[in-house]
Formats: C-alpha cells, structure tokens, sequence
C-alpha cells in the first residue's frame, strides 16, 4: 500500500502543482477536486490514473472529440430532494436534466469508442443510463426554462380561459377609452396601469362622470385613476384564473419533484463522474502546457530519468523567457544511493526536487516532462527532509527537528522507499555531524532503500567512493569563471569551491590564506584535488563537445562531397554519352560529304542510292531494336542531356564573365611614344613605325602607305630582346 506523508508533499511544493490543475477545471466540483489531489494509494490505482490522462490527452490526435462535460453544480437541489413535500423550482428542474443528457452523451461516447479510450470507458461504465430524467423534464418544461401549456389538461384550459379573458377586458377597455376621450374626460395621458390592472387616466374635475373603481391617483392629485365598470367583472373572473392556474403549476412541480426525488443517489453520482472527467481534462491540459508524456512503468526497482524538468521551475522560466536545464538521472540497484556535492547554487536541491516532484506527480495519475525514453518504477513511500525546518511551537532547533526527521526515516525506510535529503548533516558540529550522518546513511544502504542526498561533508563522499550501490555526483561548474552549467554529472564528487567563491566575492587573500591555515592540509589538498579534477571535467567536456562538433562539420562536410562527387560521375556520364553522340554525327556527316562530292563528279544516280542505302544499313545494324515509345523515351532524355549540358555550360560562362567583372584591371602605365617607335593602332594588327609627331598626331609608315593617326590610339609594339624595330 503506497501511503505519502503531507510533509513531503509540501517540502516538494506538490500542493502547488494541485492549484495549477485546479485552474485549469471548468467545474467547481472538479476544482475542489483537483486541489485535493493526492498520490494514489495502490500501484493499480496509479497505472488506471496515468491511463486515464494519457487517453484523454491522446484524443487531441484523433478526430473523435471527447464531449463537453461541464455542468452546473446541483448540490443545493440535492439537499431539497433530500426533505419531504420540498419542491423545486423550474431552473432546478433545467439543471438537473442538463446533468442526466451530459453523462448520457459521455456513456453512449465512452460505449462507442472503448477500444480506444479503456480506461475512460471503465470509469463511466458503472453508471447508469437513464433517459427517464430528461423526458420527465421535458414534458413540463419547454427549452425556453417556461413551464409548458400543454403539461396538463387543466393547466391548457386554464390558460386558454386567461386569454380569452384578457381579449374580453382589453375589448370592453378599449371601448371605455374611446368613449370618455371623447367626451373630454381624460388626461393627456388617457391610461395606465395600477396594481397590474389598465386603468383611465381621469382629470379630477371628472371623476364623477366615469363609472368605475378609482384605483389610486397621481402625486399632485390633478389625476384619478380609475377602472372602467365594464371591465371590473372580467378583471375578478381573471383573478380566479389566475390562481387556479398557480395551483395548478404547484401541483405539476411538486408531482415532477416526487417523480425525481428516487433518482437523488443518482444525481450525486453523476456530478461525482462528470467532476472525475473535469480533474482527468485538467491534468491532460497541464501535460499539454509543460509538454508531459507517460514514461515507461518499470516493474523492477529503477528510475531512468532522461531530459527531466522541474515542471514549476519550467513554467517559471517560460513566461520569463529563460532557459531551463534539463537533468539526466538513473537510479537501480548497481546506483541505489546518489550522493550529490559541490557548491551552492549549482542546481543540487532542484534536481533533488525534480526527481521528488515528477515521482509524486507520476503516482497522483500526472504526466511528467521527460524524455520518452525515460522510465520509472512506482515506491510504496516517498520520505524528504528539505529546507530550514525549525519548529516554533515545539521549541526544536533545526537539528534537532532533523533528528527527529532521521529517527522517521530509519523507521520506515525499506527497499520500496525512495528517501530526499538536502543539506545530509547539517546544523551540528560538522565532524560529529558528519560521523552521524555517515551512519544514517550506512543503515538506509543496509535497507536496500532508494535515495538522493546533497552535501558538502568530505566524509560522505568518501563512504560513496568506497562503497557499492552508492555513487558520487556533482554539478558541473565553470572552471575559470565559477559559474553553475546547471548539469548533474555521475561518478564524481563535488568540490564545494569555497575559498575559490570567497576570493571570487571579492575576500582578501591574506585573510583566505590565513583560514587555509587553520583547516588540516590534508582536507585542504583533498578538496583541492576534487577542485582540480573537476575543473579537468569540464575542461575536458568542452574539448569532447567542440570535437563532436568538428566530427559532425566534417561528416557533414564528407555526405556533400559524396553528392558532388555523384552528381560529377553522372554529368561526365552524362557528357560522354553526347560526345559519343555527336562524334557518330560528324562521321556520318562526312560520310556523306564524300558521297555527295562523288555523285557531283560522275551523276550516278543508282550509285548515289545504292552508297546511301549501304549507310543506312550500317547505322541501323549498330542500333538496338526500339519500340515506339522507347525510342520516344531515349529522345527525351538525349534532348534533357544536351539542356543539362547547355545549362551547366552557361552557368560556367556567367561565373567567368563575373569574375572577369569583378578582377580589378591593372592598368600599366602607358609610355611616352617618340619617332622611329613601332606601334599599331590598339584595335588593329598592322605595325608601322613613326616618322613624324605634331599637335597630338603622328604619321605611321607601313611601308606600303602612311596615315595621320591620334597618338592616344597607338600602343607600343616592344622588339625582340628590348631593341625597337
């Protein structure tokens, strides 16, 4: 039998998670519920609650909708039904027929579906169907929440003798009108009503003159009320009507009130299924906010926990926009105990609350925020001792509360207890402390019980080196800048960093030296040494993760070389394939140069036909037999060869002519040219030499003819070993 106390539930601030599935409840029932949520007390009870939220949160996959279950609480009606002669009224009656259609719709919805939804299905099942309630309701009330003409004979003559009344008085008052305005009678504002009743509206000098009864008159007296005689005897018949028509709306409630007060067991029974729905929805929209899944439940003794979160540090960090780090924890039965060190403010406490908080969630039918690789076995007891616990009202010390804690422990820990201890030791001198603690902890090893401590005693960590089923764990720190990775590495104890923080915060060094003084240089070189191996760690972490990364690069790099490389042997296949192509194209092109030029010659005709035709066969002998769409395939994919090819071509052009563009001209000096020089104009091939220069303009000789040309159009033309020509 599992059985968690309430102190570890709050030390793990469990109550919390309750409030936030609490909010998230449609019902008020479901609410209520929900903040009293607590870990299941069987290991069958937990595996049906995970199932339960697991379905419902897997239905968002399916197209099947699971219905609306919301409902008005019907509590108050159930405490009338439970008095005799009660009756209740018509909103009553809406509520509770709205109640008995939606448990309707969610048993003929978990019928339908039960292979898909089981452990749903099971938990409305026992339920019963009745459709009795909703007819009942329906009979006498209208969907409109008004009782209906038609819910019994008397109750439709009644009101239809109402309206024929109403039409008497509203004919006979109409008439009164008509006639005492005329005669100048009444007010301005001819008529109102008093006590329900259409009265006239009569000046005070008139009274007299209008038969009828005065009902009342205005503030100021200038105005008297009154009830036309012809009106008053049809008024007093709808009076009697009137409340024979209340009797008998009495008499209809009070017999749908007795038809429905057997069903009482039943209401509460339905609001208790609807309320269990609302807490299952809840819990499967808070694994869809923290991204919650149902890990493996182990039957062995194990939890494997792979990328967990703490789910309020989670959320926390979300609305914060900060990043949340995840842990990775395994606890068997090689690893029982977990002993965690190193400085404050790494991160041990919370990932000793995180393996806690997912454990109680798991237990209470909650989905946790882990890896799906992750797995988990269920304790009969969850004991933690967390935080500054001094007790006020019974006058105890922090460590005397923790005794008090640890005398607890020892009396429950067995091998199905997973124990959570912060601060193992603390509030005592540190090596009676420590010597105690060591105890403790041999006894909860011998117990064969599952636990997470955290500590800075030296003691503890070398009872954890040396012993079997317990191991050692630190949280990772920056070497050089002290500061927290926030990620729990096994094998290795902790440094508690403590004159590296104190010289880090600014302390003097003479003062730090001063207390290395007084401290053993044994336990000195020991913590060292701890220090030195995990700043090691993480010097050697950061060149693992920076040689993964040049691993991936250049695996990454290797995959896209294998691809170019492909796609190369495909297009020099591809290249081979149309150079093939055009070589036979030019050999027969020649062929038939050669015969053509032949038949030019000597005009034989038959010669001609009979050289073509001996082609012809030649070329069909060397090709392979096609059928018509064969061929049709192979010409299309000569024809997208020869595009590939064009376009790969063009985009080796285009990269030429770009870099042509882009390479910056190097622009020589352009020399001073002087008679006898040997030049040529700079877009022609012909040299000449200079015979005269004048005004910008020289005369070049080209031995057959000279020309006036711009000296800026000539270039030099250098001779043979330096010597002009």
């Amino acid at each position: 039998m599992i059985k968690i106390h309430e102190k570890t539930l709050n030390d793990l601030e469990f109550p919390t998670i309750c409030a936030q599935i609490a909010e998230r409840c449609v019902t008020e029932l479901g609410k209520s519920k929900a903040a009293a949520i607590t870990p299941y007390s069987s290991k069958k009870a937990v595996r049906f609650g995970l199932s339960q939220t697991h379905e419902y949160l897997s239905s968002k996959l399916h197209e099947t909708v699971i219905p609306n279950h919301g409902f008005d609480s019907v509590d108050r009606e159930l405490q009338l039904l439970e008095i005799e002669e009660s009756v209740l009224e018509i909103g009553s009656f809406k509520k509770l027929a709205s109640l008995s259609e939606t448990v309707n719709i969610h048993l003929k919805f978990f019928a339908k579906y039960q292979e898909r939804y089981p452990s749903l299905y099971a938990t409305v099942r026992p339920t019963e169907h009745t459709t009795f309630i909703v007819e009942a309701v329906q009979k006498v009330i209208d969907r409109y929440g008004e009782l209906r003409d038609d819910a019994s004979p008397l109750l439709q003559q009644t009101r239809r003798s109402i309206n024929q009344v109403k039409g008497r008085i509203n004919s006979s008052f109409a008439s009164a009108l008509g006639q005492y305005q005329g005669y100048g009678y009444l007010d301005d504002i001819r008529e109102s009503v008093v006590e329900n009743v259409r009265v006239l509206a009569v000046t005070a000098m008139h009274r007299r003159k209008v038969k009828g009864s005065i009902m009342g008159s205005s503030k100021t007296g200038s105005i008297v009320y009154i009830q036309p005689e012809a009106t008053m005897q049809a008024q007093r018949e709808l009076n009697n009507l009137i409340f024979e028509e209340s009797e008998e709306i009495k008499r209809i409630l009070k017999k749908l009130t007795n038809d429905l007060r057997p069903f009482t067991s039943l209401f509460s029974e339905y609001q208790e299924v609807l309320s269990t729905i609302d807490v299952i929805a809840a819990k499967s929209k808070h694994a869809d906010l923290i991204e919650g899944l149902l890990p493996k439940i182990s039957e062995t003794q194990e939890l494997y926990l792979k990328d967990a979160y703490h789910p309020l540090l989670l959320l926390s960090n979300n609305k914060k926009k900060l990043k949340t780090y995840p842990q990775d924890i395994t606890l068997d039965k090689n690893h029982r105990i977990i002993v965690i060190s190193g400085p404050n403010a790494g991160g041990k406490s919370i990932t000793l609350k995180t393996v806690g908080l997912l454990q109680l969630m798991l237990q209470s039918g909650m989905l946790i925020p882990v890896h799906e690789y992750s797995r988990m076995c269920l304790f009969d007891k969850v004991l933690t001792d967390i935080g500054d616990n001094q007790s006020i009202e019974n006058h105890l010390s922090t460590y005397s509360y923790r005794l008090k804690n640890m005398n607890y422990f020892l009396k429950k820990c067995d091998d199905s207890t997973l124990f959570l201890i912060d601060e193992f030791g603390t509030g005592s001198d540190p090596e009676l402390g420590g010597a105690l603690a060591e105890t403790f902890l041999e006894v909860f090893h011998e117990r064969e019980s599952f636990g997470i401590i955290t500590t800075h005693y030296a003691n503890l960590k070398m009872m954890a080196n040396e012993t079997p089923e317990i191991v050692n764990a630190n949280m990772l720190f920056d070497g050089k800048t002290l500061q927290p990775l926030f990620k729990l590495h096994m094998g290795e104890a902790g440094s508690s960093f403590t004159f590296e923080v104190a010289q880090k915060n600014g302390i003097p060094y003479s003062l730090i030296n001063r207390s290395k003084k007084k401290v053993e240089r044994g336990k000195i070189r020991f913590d060292k040494s701890i220090a030195n191996l995990q700043k090691e760690r993480s010097k050697l972490a950061k060149t693992t993760s920076t040689l993964k990364e040049k691993e991936q690069k250049a695996s990454k790099q290797e995959e896209q070389l294998r691809d170019i490389n492909a796609k190369i042997q495909q297009k020099l296949q591809s290249y081979q394939e149309l150079y093939d192509s055009n070589q036979r194209l030019i050999y027969l092109g020649q062929k038939l140069d050669t015969i053509s030029e032949k038949f030019y010659h000597n005009k034989k005709k038959r010669e001609l036909i009979a050289e073509l035709m001996k082609v012809v066969q030649v070329e069909n002998a060397k090709r392979k037999k096609q059928s018509a769409k064969q061929a049709k395939a192979e010409k299309a994919e000569k024809i997208a060869i020869k595009k590939e090819a064009e376009k790969h071509v063009k985009v080796i052009r285009q990269k030429k002519k770009a870099a042509k563009e882009k390479a910056p001209e190097v622009v020589a000096p352009k020399p001073i040219l002087k008679i006898g020089d040997s030049v040529r104009m700079s877009d022609g091939k012909a040299v000449g030499s200079i015979d005269q220069i004048e005004k910008g303009k020289a005369t070049v000789n080209y031995g057959v003819f000279t020309t006036k040309v711009a000296v800026e159009q000539l270039e030099l033309v250098p001779t043979k070993k330096g010597k002009k020509k």
